[in-house]
């Protein structure tokens, strides 16, 4: 039987931008656009703005009524409420009922989750992953962050916040601030803002010479670092060698949690190729319980990095129907969402 809504929407918020689009059922993003996330004091304006703007491309393609759900990719987004429910980077309060707010505004059904996950469900259900029923998603970005998935089932938890392995402490002594709070968080070493820092750390602190040492230390970026290694900097090489033992190191206490099959990386970080994979395998394979030695495969995302955000939550979309009767059931228990 042909399904007469063969299309759902994806939307990734970020923030700073919020990307998306239209796709199909074979993963093919048909059209997608952005609009900046902090543009707007108000959520409801915000969400106008949404509306109008999707509403664009779902005309362009002749797609009115075709639609069969929507998927959403925000930071801190419950999957079981459909709550963004701490928005440190978005400028409106939280809690935000935003699955519902949506909903109501396109009238069609929608389920969110956080970036990380639907990385993971993009992944698994268009990417490298797909036919692996265990695996364990890594982004590699500003932050870190994981989607884990067991029995082919992406790991919510009992409150919709599970799977926030960047926030293992894999540094117990001295070790760095995190923005949540803690110190010697994975994120804080091995993000791309890590990479950055540690560079900045080892100029300080070592005499080699360096490509580094010609820009203003404050100002050097992951990019800047790889750029150097590529160019063979020993001391940019040594950064990433660095980042890769304790990304290995943390991976392989990770495999001893759900025993994956594969980690899959994404990211800007993780195209930063052989300079990141290898001594990160190297780590891996060396901390990894003897059970699992090389059981465990490092996966690169197959997913186009234009399309990457808007395939992740458009994979969610597809089950956004049975994820609004579960917000529906969890509502009368949910708390008020102050609104700006």
């Amino acid at each position: 039987m042909v399904n007469s809504k063969p299309y759902v929407i994806g939307i990734d918020m970020g923030g700073t931008n919020t990307v998306f689009g239209i796709v199909d059922a074979r993963g093919v993003v048909l059209a997608s656009n952005s609009i900046k996330t902090r543009k707007h004091a108000n959520i409801n304006d915000y969400i106008d703005e949404l509306y109008e703007e999707t509403m664009r491309l779902v005309k362009q393609l002749d797609a009115e009524g075709k639609i069969f759900g929507i998927g959403v990719g925000a930071p801190n987004a419950n999957y079981f409420t459909g709550m963004i429910e701490d928005g440190v980077n978005l400028p409106w309060p939280t809690p935000i009922p935003f699955a519902q707010m949506l909903s109501d505004k396109f009238g069609i059904p929608v389920a969110i989750t956080n970036d990380a996950n639907a990385a993971a469900i993009g992944e698994m259900t268009y990417g490298v992953a797909r036919g692996i029923r265990d695996f364990i998603m890594i982004t590699l970005g500003t932050g870190v962050g994981s989607g884990i998935v067991i029995n082919g089932q992406l790991v919510y938890g009992h409150d919709g916040f599970a799977g926030e392995l960047g926030h293992v402490i894999v540094k117990r002594n001295n070790g760095r601030l995190c923005g949540c709070g803690r110190t010697g968080c994975l994120e804080t070493y091995c993000s791309a803002t890590g990479v950055a820092r540690t560079a900045r750390e080892f100029l300080e602190l070592r005499e080699d010479p360096s490509l580094l040492r010609n820009m203003p230390i404050e100002d050097i970026t992951s990019k800047d670092v790889y750029d150097a290694a590529m160019a063979g900097d020993k001391l940019a090489q040594k950064v990433f060698e660095y980042t890769g033992n304790i990304l290995g190191e943390a991976l392989a206490d990770f495999t001893v949690f759900s025993a994956p099959e594969a980690f899959v990386l994404f990211g800007g970080l993780a195209k930063s190729g052989e300079l990141l994979l290898k001594p990160l395998r190297e780590s891996m394979e060396r901390n990894m319980l003897s059970i699992w030695k090389g059981k465990v495969k490092i996966l690169s995302s197959e997913l186009k990095e234009a399309d990457a955000a808007v395939l992740g939550a458009s994979a969610l979309g597809w089950e956004a129907k049975s994820v609004t009767s579960t917000m529906a059931q969890l509502s009368s228990t949910a708390p008020a969402a102050p609104v700006a």
